[in-house]
């Protein structure tokens, strides 16, 4: 089984300041993480001047030329960098910084013509689906497949800040890896530390989690991020998990090995036993430990001739029988 993929959603936690998206990428290698995430967008790209985003998205941009710095500063710390493309040129800007994966936020579902144009690229396709449907996640799965792109990993979250447990539904995640046959992960939107863990238990293959250096910097996002510290202890957490997934095949274990003999039992004899005599129902019972045959040939050593004395309380072991 492959660990779990952990990412540090920066979003837009970085204010539109390049250093604070510098810190938040070390702190995130510092943590454990194995990917950052940032949004890659210009206001007028995404938003209308008369919405009421448009002066929060312009203060949160970053110029291209910063993005082609992070992205060399991540590969220094040795944590890989991708971003989710809100235009066709931050779907180009990505691919000249040579991301592995490229992502499609929640609010790109439906936007067909943007899902097409990032697949055609040939990267990794992760598609968020809040806010969506079985329907239109499957037009979005199909948009990818018919530019002959089949790397893709849906994302179940809800586009909900911080997001009710009520309504966290994870469910989905089995469901939409079983209906599409795909990876399928989760994108925590929400302030309850179990319920990433909760997913991982039901078959998330990646967690995404918004990241902060700090949840009481300003800014739409951070209130409902992880700090280094809640981070770190996720990523512990998750570790923690797939060690108790296993390897799935039922067998003793080997912490078990030494409880086993002194749970179990075995064919005991009752009384002695002496020796050529042939052995009968009332000579033996089942007791531990299980150092002697097991419990299910009782039947079958029944009218058997014992080559040796055999003590009271003492095992029987095939060897103590004539062939």
């Amino acid at each position: 089984m492959n660990p779990v993929f952990i990412v540090a959603e920066a979003g837009v936690n970085h204010n539109g300041d390049i250093k604070l998206a510098k810190r938040l990428i070390e702190e995130a290698k510092n943590c454990g993480a194995d990917a950052i995430k940032f949004q890659t967008f210009k206001a007028n790209d995404l938003a209308s001047k008369k919405s009421k985003w448009f002066n929060i998205f312009k203060k949160l941009e970053l110029q291209d030329h910063e993005f082609k710095e992070l992205s060399d500063f991540a590969k220094q710390n040795d944590i890989l960098f991708f971003s989710a493309p809100f235009s066709f040129d931050a779907v180009d800007l990505l691919i000249k910084l040579k991301v592995k994966a490229i992502k499609i936020a929640s609010g790109d579902l439906t936007n067909i013509p943007l899902i097409k144009y990032a697949a055609s690229r040939k990267k990794t396709m992760i598609v968020s689906t809040c806010m969506g449907n079985l329907i239109e996640t499957n037009e979005a799965v199909k948009a990818i497949k018919s530019i002959k792109n089949k790397n893709i990993i849906l994302m179940h979250s809800v586009s909900s800040y911080p997001t009710p447990i009520e309504d966290v539904n994870l469910y989905s995640i089995p469901i939409l890896e079983k209906k599409f046959s795909l990876p399928v992960g989760y994108s925590d939107n929400g302030d309850n530390p179990l319920v990433p863990i909760v997913a991982v238990s039901l078959g998330a293959k990646i967690i995404e989690k918004h990241f902060t250096i700090n949840k009481k910097l300003k800014g739409p996002d951070h209130h409902m991020s992880s700090d280094p510290k809640q981070f770190k202890k996720l990523v512990t957490e998750i570790h923690q998990i797939e060690k108790m997934f296993g390897d799935g095949i039922k067998k003793c274990q080997k912490s078990e090995l030494e409880n086993l003999i002194g749970a179990r039992r075995s064919i005991t004899a009752k009384h002695v036993i002496p020796k050529n005599s042939r052995i009968l129902i009332s000579d033996i019972t089942l007791k531990r430990p299980a150092t002697g045959i097991e419990p299910k040939y009782f039947n079958k050593i029944i009218g058997r001739t014992v080559i040796r004395k055999i003590n009271a309380d003492d095992s029987i072991q095939w060897k103590d029988l004539r062939k």
